[in-house]
């Protein structure tokens, strides 16, 4: 899981969703809004392509679900259900793109901790790596813990309601990713002179899973080669973990 950078919609999607959204609301206040078909509806329309456009490009070029970063996203997601939260059904800020996968592991299912707050992740407005950790022996994503020994709730729940550290297919490409990133700046340190900004781009263009966070930020730092760049880069580490 990477952190998404939402962005904006056209003027003429924008004032689409707004309209479609106020319209929900009144048929909810007379109690005749089907949620289900509803949206169906909406996503028939061609003037919902340049939303589903906006997602593709959040998703980036291999257009990967936002949730496991590993299957093609296929699914437009409602992060709060739609079924729950019908006043937020056409809220841009509440879409994501999603795998078929995911999308049934977490169906209409949104949990609260006790002030209210979602316990899901949001790829588009959080650091997943600030709640997640990664096992470079399993593959598996698993939540984060913290200096006291107490672990990240909202990292739990993910992990328990995406099943991110029980999917082999899922912790394969993870693994493969990593071993990527890792023989990608194993090559460079040999090389000899770093270009900050020629590594980034390699290390990059070989991140399939959003794993140069956590390799530069958080666990991964303090295993090679990442700590030794950190040693004996520290100029070169530092930049690199500022920008990704």
């Amino acid at each position: 899981m990477r952190r998404v950078q939402r962005v904006p919609l056209d003027e003429a999607a924008r004032q689409y969703l707004c309209e479609r959204q106020q319209y929900a609301r009144r048929l909810l206040a007379e109690d005749r809004l089907r949620a289900a078909r509803f949206w169906k509806d909406m996503r028939e329309t061609a003037v919902f392509t340049p939303v589903l456009t906006a997602l593709e490009q959040m998703a980036g070029p291999r257009r990967r679900c936002m949730y496991c970063l590993d299957s093609r996203g296929s699914d437009v997601e409602h992060f709060r259900p739609k079924a729950s939260y019908p006043h937020r059904m056409c809220s841009w800020r509440n879409l994501l793109l999603c795998c078929s996968d995911c999308g049934r592991k977490k169906g209409d299912r949104f949990p609260l901790d006790d002030q209210g707050l979602p316990l899901l992740l949001d790829p588009s407005a959080d650091e997943p790596w600030e709640h997640l950790d990664f096992d470079p022996e399993t593959g598996n994503l698993t939540p984060r813990f913290d200096p006291t020994g107490a672990s990240s709730p909202r990292g739990e729940e993910t992990v328990r309601m995406l099943e991110l550290d029980q999917r082999e297919e899922l912790a394969l490409g993870y693994q493969t990713t990593y071993k990527r990133l890792k023989r990608e700046l194993e090559v460079a340190l040999s090389a000899g002179p770093l270009d900050p900004s020629a590594l980034r781009e390699r290390l990059e263009e070989a991140d399939d899973h959003g794993l140069l966070p956590w390799c530069l930020r958080y666990g991964g730092s303090t295993l090679a080669p990442f700590s030794t760049l950190r040693q004996e880069h520290p100029a070169v580490w530092a930049a690199l973990s500022e920008a990704v």
